[in-house]
């Protein structure tokens, strides 16, 4: 049961560094006020440095529903950035999104909406959730579903680029990352314990 009188619902968007990064701060917070976290990774595989550290934080339960390969919809990926991906990226007509990818987001969105409606936790975070919605691999609707439906006293977290703008409506609290400058511009890849 939560220390607190009520859960709000958090999203944490837009195009810039940190939605992530908030996400995890917040679970760290929660754990040392011994609150009990569900912390749900849709659409990254394993390799974070994070998922070394949740499930050895107190109270943190974590998931994470794996990658099976990158997905684009047709016409928003260059070909010079198709040729990095060596075969690895998956293009798909918009609203026509791979099958199995479907399939693995609504096994573990399933597995989420049990831990959320259980009342178990003070706090489910869903990463990444937004960019599913945005790709078509699970619906507004079910998310919103979901927000609608949660134990009052559960904090709910939302985290990914492109949150529809009905997400945005229905939460308490929004946040948007904005990119004003990034050295990714200058060709810096992604660096160990910084960006993954």
């Amino acid at each position: 049961m939560s220390i607190n009188k009520k859960g709000y619902v958090q999203v944490y968007t837009g195009n810039g560094k940190g939605k992530t990064t908030a996400a995890l701060g917040l679970t760290m917070r929660a754990s040392g006020a011994g609150m009990k976290t569900a912390f749900i990774q849709f659409m990254k595989a394993l390799g974070y440095s994070e998922q070394k550290i949740l499930p050895t934080l107190p109270g943190v339960t974590w998931k994470t529903l794996g990658k099976p390969f990158f997905i684009a919809k047709a016409g928003s990926i260059s070909e010079e950035d198709l040729a990095k991906y060596g075969g690895g990226c998956v293009v798909f007509e918009e609203g026509n999104p791979p099958e199995e990818y479907v399939k693995m987001i609504h096994e573990g969105f399933q597995e989420a909406k049990e831990m959320l409606l259980s009342g178990d936790y003070d706090m489910v975070v869903l990463d990444e959730i937004n960019c599913a919605m945005f790709f078509g691999l699970i619906g507004t609707d079910e998310v919103l579903d979901l927000i609608k439906n949660k134990p009052a006293r559960t904090e709910l977290v939302l985290t990914g680029r492109c949150a529809p703008e009905e997400i945005i409506e229905a939460a308490d609290l929004v946040t948007e990352m904005r990119e004003i400058k990034h050295y990714y511009t200058q060709g810096v890849e992604a660096r160990r314990g910084v960006e993954n």
